[in-house]
């Protein structure tokens, strides 16, 4: 007996419409369901494997500003993923609070319209003692990304 993953998230929020928006257009995450009546909505990054990870629910009463949650992260498939999503979130006009290397992973920290902290995050497969952690910049090629993390964990000696 033990947990495998984490299958989902529920979230309160102000504006659901404006958070539909953010998590769907900007995120890429897809509706799987709606409940009108109780204003909530439901969304999955994979909806083949799992019905929802998120839950968006009206009613949050915290004033912004208040720590509810450390962060939600999301991983992707891919560096340049990660790189079409980190442009997004600019485009979009979301705050960022750090791209980072954590070595084994690359990963930007960003907030949602409603100030709920987030990650987007590729596993870069390199086994890297923790906590680590590099800006990185995400405006170079995948090939120069990868070689600057891989420089940045020789130099600090931090591989396994």
């Amino acid at each position: 007996m033990g947990i495998v993953e984490l299958g989902h998230t529920g979230i309160y929020v102000e504006d659901l419409e404006v958070m539909r928006d953010f998590y769907t257009r900007v995120l890429g995450l897809i509706l799987t369901d709606e409940a009108i009546e109780l204003g909530a909505i439901f969304l999955s990054s994979r909806p083949d494997v799992e019905h929802h990870e998120i839950v968006l629910a009206k009613g949050r009463t915290a004033p912004r500003g208040t720590k509810l949650i450390n962060q939600i992260s999301w991983r992707v498939k891919d560096l340049p993923s990660l790189q079409l999503l980190y442009r997004g979130l600019l485009e979009y006009g979301s705050p960022i609070s750090m791209v980072i290397t954590h070595g084994n992973a690359i990963g930007v920290y960003f907030s949602d319209p409603e100030g709920n902290p987030m990650e987007i995050y590729w596993q870069t497969g390199i086994d890297v003692p923790q906590p680590f952690g590099k800006p990185i910049n995400l405006d170079a090629s995948p090939q120069a990304i990868l070689a600057e993390n891989e420089r940045l964990i020789a130099i600090a000696g931090q591989t396994n």
